[in-house]
């Protein structure tokens, strides 16, 4: 069955959060920390999608189209102030990889997203973030060999080509590094401990 109307529904609400991000970027606001626009935005989206994954089940390709199905992965990805709503998407996400109705990829990087947010290490090295010597960096992972091999498992380039790729996207964007970074991590933790990622 297609849900062809739910599907537009999901695509409107990725190209909601694609616009804000690029006003974000040209206005230059994208690195101080969480936009209070684009957290509110996450959100309302999480909750959108979150009743139309209780109506269809997760909405994969065979359900809503290819282009809906990836902008489902992106809602969720982003919608990182609701850890349960998070949690419960790798689960059926998972499913649906293993029933080979979504991308393998989409879950790796779910899965590593949700591992930074919970101060664990990433498996697929998926996820970057500013270091201390203001360069964008991958948050911690357990090995570079064993990243690299999961990596190529699922059709994705080497963690080091993938920071080349990362960094030139910054410096397109014009995107710079917290001006203190210790003050930025102290508000990341707090937000974290506060939206239920960390004790």
């Amino acid at each position: 069955m297609h849900y062809t109307r739910i599907a537009q529904t999901i695509i409107d609400l990725c190209r909601a959060d694609l616009e804000l991000r690029d006003r974000l970027v040209q206005n230059g606001q994208l690195g101080e920390g969480y936009h209070k626009e684009m957290a509110q935005l996450h959100n309302r989206n999480a909750e959108a999608l979150d009743e139309i994954i209780n109506t269809i089940g997760y909405p994969t390709i065979d359900k809503v189209g290819e282009e809906a199905s990836q902008a489902t992965w992106l809602v969720i990805q982003h919608s990182i102030g609701q850890p349960t709503f998070m949690k419960k998407c790798e689960q059926l996400l998972e499913k649906a990889v293993v029933e080979k109705k979504a991308d393998p990829k989409e879950l790796a990087y779910l899965t590593d997203r949700i591992a930074v947010l919970e101060g664990k290490p990433q498996r697929y090295g998926t996820q970057f973030d500013w270091d201390k010597n203001g360069a964008l960096s991958a948050n911690p992972f357990d090995d570079l060999s064993l990243v690299n091999q999961r990596r190529k498992s699922i059709w994705l380039n080497t963690l080091e080509e993938q920071t080349a790729m990362i960094r030139r996207q910054a410096q397109r964007e014009n995107q710079l590094p917290p001006k203190d970074f210790e003050k930025r991590k102290a508000e990341m933790d707090a937000w974290r401990r506060a939206v239920g990622w960390i004790q």
